[in-house]
């Protein structure tokens, strides 16, 4: 399903989104961040979703792609509805593969401002997690990720070579990453 923006269904609206990050809310709650097609980056309660009986508990995976309905409101918008639409489940069989993702959202999560939309940004991490799964150059497909990224968000001039990405994504977030450190250890 592609929903090119967010459809209003009275105080229900849905969208569809990439999960690039996740924090626990109290006993039963999870706070996810999700790249979404239409508001960029924002943050969304779940209520419940750590209780072993949830049904939106494995939906809800970093890296997963999926349409969600939320109650918008006051404070964080509540999640109600999840579906999956990829789980790049291949993803998961590699260590190394799994770090270069959780590297992806963390520079998405890193770079980009709450709900300032951006296209280019969301088509760009779906390919790139698409080509993660298939590939073996992940050093390769990680730096262009980098490159491609600072240009859509205007840190990097199209069309000239990015000669030190690590770095010059760190520059921009100003601190290191942690899924980066994790990363070049793995791909050594």
């Amino acid at each position: 399903m592609n929903l090119a923006s967010t459809y209003n269904l009275g105080r229900i609206l849905k969208d569809e989104g990439i999960v690039i990050a996740k924090r626990d809310f109290s006993d039963a709650d999870r706070i996810f961040v999700i790249f979404t097609r239409s508001r960029g980056k924002a943050s969304f309660i779940a209520k419940g979703v750590r209780k072993p009986k949830s049904r939106k508990r494995g939906l809800l995976e970093t890296g997963n792609v999926i349409t969600f309905a939320y109650a918008d409101s006051r404070s964080i918008p509540i999640i109600t509805e999840v579906e999956l639409i990829k789980s790049h489940a291949g993803l998961r069989k590699s260590l190394t593969k799994i770090s270069v993702a959780y590297f992806l959202c963390e520079s998405v999560g890193r770079v980009t401002e709450e709900h300032e939309q951006n296209g280019a940004v969301y088509e760009l991490l779906l390919n790139t997690f698409q080509n993660l799964e298939n590939t073996t150059k992940l050093k390769s497909l990680r730096y262009k990720f980098i490159n491609n990224l600072l240009v859509a968000q205007g840190f990097w001039p199209a069309g000239r070579q990015l000669l030190e990405p690590d770095m010059a994504i760190e520059a921009v977030v100003e601190r290191k990453l942690w899924s980066l450190r994790v990363g070049k250890r793995l791909q050594r």
